[in-house]
């Protein structure tokens, strides 16, 4: 009979611990706290003949208040700050940050939101044709020289805001070392657009081509050509 209401005992005890357990779950799940995320800003609709040249920020630093639960439900890598700019035109574009229209898990608020102010710059778009120029450095191994250098394709269109293209009359190739080179020779290279914000136009790799000869060695002093030394 002991054992029995001993075992009894044991099993309340088990049950109120699981009870306690659950309750101390739910209102921890329950509670309300707070949480920092940074939203990327995404331009949408950018004009043809514009291109961002500038940015007050790059990010909308959101704090949220809601439950734990809630709150974990929230994917950082699903975030992001929208912003239309269909109707821009060159010049600074001053855009009030608004977070009204974004689906927040039901239950979380926007405490505070910073920067309250985005500011955005506009430039007008350009493009040219420009020369690319081999960077070629080193010196070939003794007996070898360089009889010709050749770039496929010649001429590349480039793009971006247009004072930025506009200084630039040629783009030159990464650096092309060619101290152990002892024959003729091609290589896929990558261009130096110079930062600023320009881009190739046109995605197609550029091929350097190297060619090299041996230089002939010269016929000893005195000694004709075809003549015995004995």
């Amino acid at each position: 009979m002991a054992t029995h209401t001993s075992n009894l005992h044991f099993g309340t005890l088990l049950l109120a611990i699981a009870i306690a357990l659950v309750l101390w779950g739910m209102a921890h799940g329950a509670s309300q706290t707070e949480r920092s995320f940074d939203l990327p800003v995404v331009f949408q609709g950018i004009p043809d003949n514009l291109v961002i040249t500038d940015q007050s920020a790059d990010v909308v630093n959101v704090r949220l208040r809601g439950t734990r639960a809630a709150l974990r439900n929230i994917s950082p890598t699903d975030l992001e700050y929208p912003i239309n700019v269909s109707g821009s035109k060159e010049g600074v574009m001053t855009h009030e940050v608004e977070t009204n229209f974004i689906d927040f898990p039901r239950g979380v608020t926007v405490v505070s939101r910073s920067p309250a102010i985005l500011e955005v710059v506009f430039e007008r778009a350009g493009r040219r044709s420009v020369k690319v120029r081999p960077d070629i450095e080193g010196t070939l191994p003794e007996s070898y020289k360089i009889v010709n250098v050749s770039v496929e394709p010649p001429r590349v269109w480039i793009g971006g805001a247009r004072s930025d293209v506009l200084r630039l009359s040629e783009v030159v190739t990464e650096t092309i070392d060619v101290s152990e080179l002892e024959e003729t020779t091609e290589r896929e290279v990558r261009l130096s657009l110079g930062g600023g914000h320009v881009w190739m136009e046109d995605p197609r790799p550029v091929t350097v081509r190297i060619e090299i000869e041996a230089v002939a060695e010269e016929e000893p002093a005195g000694q004709l050509a075809g003549e015995s030394s004995g």
